[in-house]
């Protein structure tokens, strides 16, 4: 499996072998020289912004089972034009649910999150302020998000979370330092909807009906009309193909909460 850990060790063998053949063959080209670091950057860069590669931290993202079960998860909210919505959705249809959610939003919607909690679902931190270069904080800038994050929910619901999902689900060096000091869970996907591009809720539904398996953890936003649209065609579509849907935290078997 390729990690930081292999990377680093690869780059200095590739370097040492280059080293070597420049001193045996002395005709080889300059721009040989090149390679390593230019794998080695890609490297980075692939391990950044896939979150199932496990190559900074190791991420939960999805259940090893052949039973067909499910965990559906949302990340965004919580926001007053959709989340309710959902929350509609999933108490007709009796479907317990992840809800990954930013501290800053939580403000003037405490009585939505409460919801969350009574409901059933699981609250899961996905920072305080989603902010745009949250991925280039420092590692003590980044854990300070995430407990001004569990603050606000606690001061809510009396619960802290612990599972984490980072913005735009980047890792990096940092960011790890802070999961593992703060005692966070990460947790992942393997079905990325890509509902905040979709353009309308059958382009949705037919991309996650392609990833469905057992033991699946999928990816949405309930700060999408699109997914509002699909969810119902969803989960009819789940109870048809005889899958049960679960909380996360019960699929994965780890504790949701402190």
């Amino acid at each position: 499996m390729l990690t930081l850990r292999t990377a680093n060790i690869s780059l200095l063998v590739m370097l040492a072998a280059v080293w070597l053949g420049h001193n045996l063959w002395p005709v080889l080209p300059w721009w040989i020289m090149l390679f390593p670091p230019i794998l080695y950057v890609a490297a980075l860069v692939w391990g950044a912004i896939n979150i199932r590669s496990n190559f900074y931290i190791p991420a939960l993202c999805a259940a090893r089972t052949n039973e067909k079960v499910i965990a559906i998860t949302f990340d965004d909210g919580p926001l007053l034009k959709h989340t309710p919505e959902i929350l509609d959705i999933l108490q007709q249809e009796r479907v317990p649910a992840a809800f990954f959610c930013i501290g800053n939003r939580i403000e003037g919607n405490e009585t939505l999150l409460r919801r969350i909690d009574t409901e059933g679902h699981v609250i899961g931190n996905h920072s305080f302020s989603h902010h745009f270069w949250f991925d280039m904080f420092g590692s003590g800038k980044m854990l300070a998000e995430l407990k001004q994050m569990d603050d606000v929910v606690e001061s809510v619901t009396t619960r802290r979370p612990r599972l984490f999902r980072p913005p735009y689900g980047v890792t990096n060096p940092n960011l790890a330092k802070a999961i593992i000091k703060g005692g966070y869970l990460p947790i992942g996907w393997n079905i990325r909807s890509l509902d905040t591009v979709a353009k309308d809720k059958d382009q949705l539904l037919e991309r996650i009906k392609k990833g469905i398996k057992p033991g699946a953890v999928l990816l949405l936003h309930d700060s999408m009309e699109v997914t509002v649209q699909a969810l119902p065609l969803l989960l009819q579509h789940l109870k048809k193909e005889g899958y049960r849907i679960e909380r996360i935290d019960k699929l994965l078997n780890i504790p949701a909460y402190a």
